[in-house]
């Protein structure tokens, strides 16, 4: 066994350009990179063991951004944009019923006519085999861990976990040092939440003078439908029952190809009352009668959940510092209104490699891409983003009725005009910030599932295909124990037994003494916990790569 104060050094390898994350922005930006300079050394690190393992959205894709950097995809037969948007559907529910809100109420950029169903792991499959075919490396199953950096605190790179490290920290014998891969500029796409840009905002301060980021988690299933149920094109959103009125979140159905549904749960994470399971919520959802019918004789395929980054233009971080540059969720570049953001992952990896290409070729490197961040604004980023910017505060200080009203009319009145009787609203405190005492609360009874059109939440872990070794360190690291008893347990009534949907956090008893147990094999790196934990006291790390869900067509 090694001694872990004499590691060996690691093994290095260089590129011009080092990216984090084979999402929908770390490729697009391999392959923009390519496309300017085919010279260039460009490696794509993710952490999931194969490209697409971890990728998980609703996802209605508005094709700009591929249209932009693949022109001609249209031509490629394995092309995964199957499913046009054939109708638009927007419902609000009350425990007794529906109404369906006229689409020429809807602002313009609500309308999804010109957009496709997909699943977003599968476009990520099919960038990956682009990117490869035009030299790009593609190492999956090589979780980035660390930020490296020179003696004047630039990035340089970064390096990924070692392996094979047992449960009490002791390297293993299997164990195998992490490398370091250095590059001119290293692009982070790890998308939301992730930890290497957790460190890179909090380093370089890039968050200074912004609005707090804001988050919802998003839960989803795959369904196959009775093909009488099915109606290949649809894309309907709900907000409304079961969430009370002060609680944001709404809902998706989207109809696929083959006769698969993907049906969907959003629940914003700056909820007040700590007894709320968003997982118990989505649940409840399906049992609705204008949803329940839908699934009636089906079966359910997939499961999965995320973070969503909700602040939208007045939360977006300074995305540049010295080596690097963020970009897609990473950045936050999420549409909250439009429940969309891949569009705009792909053009801002585009916009970033650009900036890197042309700054390697003037001979530079480890500098700070000052034109990538002062360009996002005016583009069509920027564009997309600004029309919406109210839309979250708005919902978040007037409630489900008020704050989507009005948020409906000041995104028709910055579509009109490009003016907003509002300004620019701020988003006031962070998610974790706005949970209240559980005695301020009732708590909430939930029916218990039928295996039916609901269910438990570790059989839907089951269906996520989520693995972890079991004698690993545990890879969610709570910073101060007691801190835990007497706040998150006792002020707030254990809050992560129910906001995480995959069952990793319980309370339990042990000789008369609740213990925290996390169930680390359980989770599917949604990153709520993160997020939510009241006194920001869990920490979520990459466990060793490779681990964690394997979603297919999710």
């Amino acid at each position: 066994m090694t001694d872990v104060n004499e590691l060996p050094e690691r093994e290095s390898m260089e590129f011009d350009v080092v990216i984090v994350g084979a999402g929908p922005a770390g490729l697009s930006a391999a392959i923009r990179l390519k496309q300017v300079n085919p010279e260039l050394t460009v490696v794509v690190l993710e952490k999931g063991g194969e490209v697409g393992a971890h990728i998980l959205s609703g996802a209605v894709v508005d094709p700009i951004g591929i249209d932009k950097l693949i022109p001609d995809w249209r031509d490629d037969p394995e092309h995964p944009f199957k499913t046009p948007v054939s109708a638009d559907h927007f419902l609000v529910l009350g425990p007794a019923g529906s109404i369906r809100l006229p689409n020429f109420m809807m602002p313009p950029l609500m309308n999804n006519h010109g957009n496709f169903i997909v699943s977003l792991s599968n476009v990520t499959k099919w960038l990956g085999e682009r990117a490869e075919a035009l030299g790009v490396e593609i190492y999956p199953g090589f979780a980035a861990t660390d930020v490296l950096t020179n003696d004047e605190g630039a990035v340089i790179g970064v390096a990924t976990g070692d392996m094979g490290v047992e449960r009490n920290g002791e390297p293993g014998p299997n164990y195998a040092r992490g490398m370091a891969l250095l590059g001119k500029y290293v692009l982070i796409g790890e998308g939301v939440r992730g930890s290497l840009a957790k460190q890179l905002i909090s380093k370089f301060k890039l968050d200074e003078d912004r609005e707090p980021q804001k988050y919802g988690i998003g839960l989803k299933e795959l369904w196959q439908v009775k093909p009488e149920h099915h109606k290949p094109g649809l894309v309907q959103h709900s907000f409304g029952w079961p969430l009370d009125l002060k609680t944001g979140g709404g809902s998706f159905l989207y109809h696929l190809e083959d006769n698969q549904v993907a049906v969907g749960f959003v629940v914003h994470l700056n909820y007040k009352n700590p007894w709320l399971s968003p997982f118990e919520e989505f649940q409840r959802f399906k049992t609705h009668q204008a949803i329940a019918p839908v699934f009636e004789g089906g079966k359910r395929l997939g499961y999965g959940a995320r973070a969503i980054s909700e602040g939208g233009w007045q939360s977006v971080p300074k995305l540049a510092f010295p080596g690097g540059a963020l970009i897609g969720c990473s950045a936050g570049f999420v549409n909250v209104a439009r429940i969309k953001g891949s569009h705009n992952a792909v053009l801002s990896g585009m916009m970033a490699a650009e900036h890197a290409a042309e700054a390697i070729a003037n001979g530079r490197a480890q500098d700070t891409l000052e034109g990538y961040d002062a360009a996002w604004q005016a583009s069509e980023i920027g564009a997309d983003l600004k029309k919406v910017r109210n839309v979250k505060p708005l919902w978040s200080k007037l409630g489900t009725i008020g704050g989507v009203a009005l948020g409906g009319i000041d995104m028709w009145l910055n579509t009109l005009f490009g003016i907003s009787p509002f300004g620019t609203m701020k988003h006031g405190k962070p998610d974790y910030a706005a949970l209240e005492p559980a005695a301020q609360h009732k708590k909430i009874n939930y029916p218990k599932p039928d295996g039916v059109l609901t269910f438990d939440r570790l059989s839907s872990v089951f269906l996520s295909n989520t693995n972890h070794e079991e004698n690993e360190p545990v890879h969610l690291q709570v910073k101060d124990p007691a801190l835990q008893k007497s706040s998150e347990l006792e002020v707030y009534g254990g809050p992560s037994n129910r906001y995480c949907p995959a069952g990793v956090y319980e309370w339990v008893e042990t000789d008369g003494t609740p213990t925290f147990v996390i169930n680390a094999q359980n989770c599917v790196h949604c990153k709520t916990c993160d997020i939510k934990d009241p006194n920001q006291n869990i920490n979520w790390v990459p466990p060793q790569g490779g681990e964690g869900p394997v979603y297919t067509n999710m």
